[in-house]
């Protein structure tokens, strides 16, 4: 007798859950799931780790662990097992253990090839359509005769116009690449003379140049970053699907 599941009117059993999950685009994160359940199988956790996720967790629940009644009817509601609890609440741990250990030693030097596009730049921007405008708009930066702040309020045409020009500080993956490369090579206050970008013509100057460093929150992130490539990789390989199976 096949397992099967009632939704209302609706019974999923064998027949009809691949089509479901296809439906519902539930086949990838699943197969993320079962992936990730994998790989930190062996990954151990300490008693001390034990303890304290779990504490955690049924502190964010608002619930008594003692309280074996209560426990019981949520485990029932949400089909799991005591132990199955157990998995779940460890699971984030096992998780960042596994990424530390898979991706750790290799972190300096994903950061240092990411390095130029985590930077952060802070910098003014003066955009408009009109060329001769903006040749005559950097003529009077260039020899001292307005503000700069003042001009992109009067004469810049997107939303910087608000802040006075002043964008950031963003990251610089952030801005048009074009953008990006000028600042990058760009000394603090120098006023750069006007280009096209796309259907733009644009005058920047470079206010602050913030170099990033490997803190743990980077560090967590980048982290995420290599894990995520990983595991995206890992669903693209390992999904096979036979269509003839269920047609």
């Amino acid at each position: 007798m096949s397992a099967s599941v009632k939704i209302g009117d609706l019974v999923i059993n064998s027949e009809n859950i691949f089509h479901l999950l296809a439906e519902k685009q539930m086949i990838a994160p699943l197969a993320r799931e079962i992936i990730i359940d994998r790989a930190i199988a062996s990954i151990p956790c300490s008693e001390e780790e034990i303890k304290v996720a779990e504490q955690q967790f049924f502190w964010q629940m608002q619930m008594n662990p003692q309280d074996t009644e209560k426990l019981n009817i949520w485990l029932e509601r949400n089909y799991l097992t005591r132990e199955q609890l157990q998995q779940r609440i460890l699971r984030p741990i096992r998780l960042e253990k596994y990424k530390e250990q898979t991706w750790g030693e290799q972190l300096e030097s994903y950061y240092l090839k990411r390095k130029n596009q985590l930077d952060k730049v802070l910098y003014s921007l003066i955009r408009t359509k009109n060329p001769g405008e903006a040749q005559e708009l950097y003529f009077r930066l260039c020899e001292g005769e307005s503000d700069f702040a003042q001009l992109a309020k009067q004469y810049s045409q997107g939303t910087e116009a608000q802040t006075g020009g002043l964008v950031g500080p963003v990251e610089l993956n952030v801005p048009h690449p074009d953008i990006a490369q000028k600042l990058l090579t760009a000394q603090p206050g120098q006023v750069l003379p006007p280009t096209r970008i796309g259907e733009w013509i644009v005058i920047l100057r470079l206010e602050k140049y913030i170099s990033t460093q490997l803190d743990q929150n980077l560090r967590r992130r980048l982290l995420d970053e290599l894990f995520g490539q990983w595991i995206n990789e890992q669903i693209r390989d390992t999904v096979k699907v036979d269509l003839e199976l269920v047609a």
